[in-house]
């Protein structure tokens, strides 16, 4: 047994000996995937539903450890829109938006993908995406590119977006607030799309996005475009205002009361699940009664609390300064004659216990924590594993059908060898290792890793450098990140995903293979009416495309054969020729006779038998079996058996040796002798024809 070599081990050892040139193209393509990652990662850590200085966590040290442990080295690995969005929809249901236990269970998350991916590619399951059809995965993409996009309408906008369980009902209550619409963060999110548009028009190598990200930032400063004021509720001198902030208040804490319960309630039957015991059972049957009945009523509170924020926020206040400097809030065109206002316009954007946070201008990144992650063992809840393992699964799954695609796309430009098996490996130990330094769930951009490739990019060293600059921007930029407007950040992700948009492969899907273009809309649709939970759509379009996968697989093609005029064979009903023989049937099987296609072939036979009664023999042209197993040649013993009472004669003609071996290893030969089986179609039908219609000659 040889050992392994040093390369298996640590493939990054194919990177040396570097000459000057190599290292020279990683730092450039280094530097400019850098541009793109710090903007990147902080709009996707947002989407994830976390800080932005997640995102930078995210795009350090899982960098470094899938570039060092993957097999592509143009491939670059930290935060994406699809995993991103997919971690806020699994979390979101365990714990309240922005709260501590929501960042535990979302680096808890990663830690689960990236061991489920390391499994994935120490077992060489790789094979696993395979079960995903091309309509499936087109139709969950573009799903997935349409939420995830539309879910940062709410931040061009400057409108609150409730994340409920259901995004259609979410994306609606945004629609309908376009009429409380915030100018200028409309046009700072405009200015953002021309930024990125215009300089890659001019030319590639011009990073929009970062361009972008600086020249919003500074405009945001120079113009005071951030204007909050945090008050005492006493603040607010409108009496509609302050019964729909108490009604705010109570309900939250009702949200609080009952979200608190549920999770004990769910913990409880947790405990009781590996419980065989019969007096657990009725136990059993009152929690889950109670639980039903907390989740409604939970849903009902945050139902009635979002609406209630809505309504809050479209209350237009102007500030009026009293004697004492402090001021007070009034609502516009309320304000009594003997006050002066500032002439601007305040809305409620947050209530905390006794202080309201009033926003008088626009949303912007604020105060990112400078310095690194610390080393923190993930924090692992065993209450959450069972509720967080089926999305993690379909993130791993997801993921690696992405790097999968993004590294055959980079492959075939750098012709270099990739290593499914070895990319899953890297992948999830960037995953674990990450989530010991605060990272969410991360994998391969297509993106940054098409930067890496048209920049040059020879070595994985170009990713280690990209992740020492996000190092420089944690240790001492981020204070020039605080007025980046989030409206940018919203336009970066969307411009990202709605590029992943494909509706040139729907329409070839439709074109070929209508059923399967079905299956692809059933997936879109789905997606879309599922999400958030963007793993429902995808389990059920790929279900619905394996069952049909599996009816296809059951009936092959089995027909007739006849005659062209010119004297080719072809199939009865494709076209509409009559029949080979009086006193015989040729019959094409185009399938492996297994357990799942026996009966089918076997009814097939009985049904032509059946139609010319007076045939005396069948032919079976077995070209198109490439496979038989135990249940194929049992069901065939019968139907030789069977026929062979009848007075009907079965021959096969075109066995390939491996049918033929199995035939033999079943005993099948002594019902098939050699003069019953024939190499070629053409002889077997000449030597039917003069047998059982008397024919002299025949042409093939």
């Amino acid at each position: 047994m040889h050992a392994p070599r040093p390369t298996t081990l640590l493939p990054f050892l194919r990177w040396f000996p570097m000459s000057p040139a190599t290292v020279w193209a990683d730092l450039v393509a280094g530097i400019t995937v850098a541009l793109i990652l710090v903007p990147q990662s902080m709009a996707y850590a947002q989407l994830a539903g976390l800080p932005v200085a997640y995102g930078l966590y995210a795009s350090f040290i899982p960098v470094i450890v899938a570039s060092l442990w993957g097999s592509l080295p143009q491939l670059h690995t930290g935060p994406v829109a699809m995993l991103s969005l997919m971690s806020a929809a699994a979390v979101l249901p365990l714990a309240p938006l922005g709260s501590t236990e929501f960042l535990q269970l979302s680096v808890m998350l990663a830690l689960l993908v990236g061991i489920l991916r390391l499994l994935l590619g120490l077992l060489r399951m790789g094979i696993l995406v395979n079960f995903l059809s091309s309509p499936v995965i087109i139709g969950f993409t573009n799903a997935a590119a349409l939420i995830i996009g539309l879910s940062q309408l709410s931040k061009v906008l400057n409108v609150p977006f409730p994340r409920t369980d259901n995004f259609i009902a979410d994306l609606w209550t945004v629609v309908r607030q376009l009429g409380e619409t915030h100018l200028p963060t409309l046009l700072f999110a405009l200015a953002t799309y021309l930024i990125i548009v215009t300089a890659q028009r001019v030319s590639s190598r011009i990073p929009g996005v970062l361009l972008a990200v600086v020249l919003t930032t500074l405009a945001s400063a120079a113009i005071g475009f951030e204007r909050n004021a945090t008050v005492p509720v006493t603040a607010v001198q409108d009496a509609r205002a302050l019964q729909l902030i108490a009604e705010y208040r109570r309900t939250g804490r009702e949200v609080a009361d009952l979200s608190e319960s549920t999770s004990a309630v769910a913990h409880e039957l947790r405990a009781l699940a590996g419980s065989h015991d019969e007096r657990h059972f009725s136990e059993r049957a009152l929690l889950e009664a109670d639980l039903r009945v907390l989740q409604r009523e939970l849903k009902k509170r945050r139902q009635a609390n979002n609406e209630r924020r809505v309504a809050l926020h479209d209350l237009h206040f102007t500030a009026v300064t009293d004697g004492d400097g402090a001021p007070r809030f009034w609502l516009r065109g309320e304000v009594p004659a003997d006050l002066t206002s500032d002439g601007r316009t305040w809305r409620i954007q947050q209530v905390t216990g006794e202080q309201v946070l009033m926003m008088g201008g626009g949303a912007v990144v604020g105060t990112v924590p400078a310095g690194l992650p610390g080393l923190a063992s993930p924090p692992v809840q065993l209450e959450y594993l069972w509720p967080l393992l089926p999305s993690a699964l379909v993130m791993a799954l997801i993921g690696f059908m992405e790097v999968t695609s993004i590294s055959n796309a980079i492959a075939t430009q750098t012709r270099a060898r990739v290593d499914a098996n070895r990319e899953l490996i890297g992948q999830g130990l960037a995953n674990i290792v990450g989530s010991f330094f605060s990272s969410f769930a991360v994998s391969g951009s297509f993106s940054r890793s098409a930067v890496a490739a048209r920049t040059g990019a020879r070595t994985g060293l170009f990713s280690l450098i990209s992740a020492a600059a996000v190092v420089l921007v944690l240790l001492y930029l981020t204070p020039l990140l605080y007025h980046l407007p989030q409206a940018t950040l919203a336009v970066i992700v969307m411009m990202a995903v709605f590029g992943l948009i494909n509706v040139g492969a729907v329409q070839r899907a439709w074109r070929m293979q209508p059923q399967e273009a079905l299956v692809g809309g059933l997936t879109f649709v789905a997606t879309l009416v599922m999400a958030p939970q963007l793993a429902n759509g995808i389990l059920l379009g790929a279900g619905v495309g394996i069952v049909l996968f599996l009816a296809r697989t059951m009936r092959p093609r089995i027909d007739l054969v006849g005659r062209h005029p010119d004297g080719r064979l072809g199939g009865v009903s494709a076209n509409r020729l009559v029949p080979l023989g009086r006193r015989f049937l040729a019959v094409r099987f185009d399938g492996s006779l297994n357990f799942v296609t026996a009966a089918h072939f076997e009814a097939a036979l009985l049904d032509a038998r059946a139609r010319n009664p007076q045939a005396a023999a069948v032919l079976v042209i077995a070209s198109g079996i490439n496979y038989i197993d135990v249940s194929g040649a049992e069901r065939l013993r019968d139907v030789i058996e069977n026929f062979h009472e009848s007075g009907v004669a079965i021959y096969f003609s075109s066995l390939k040796s491996q049918v033929k071996e199995a035939l033999q290893r079943a005993r099948l030969d002594e019902l098939l002798p050699p003069d019953r089986l024939f190499r070629t179609k053409e002889q077997a039908i000449a030597y039917l024809e003069a047998r059982y219609d008397g024919a002299t000659s025949v042409t093939a």
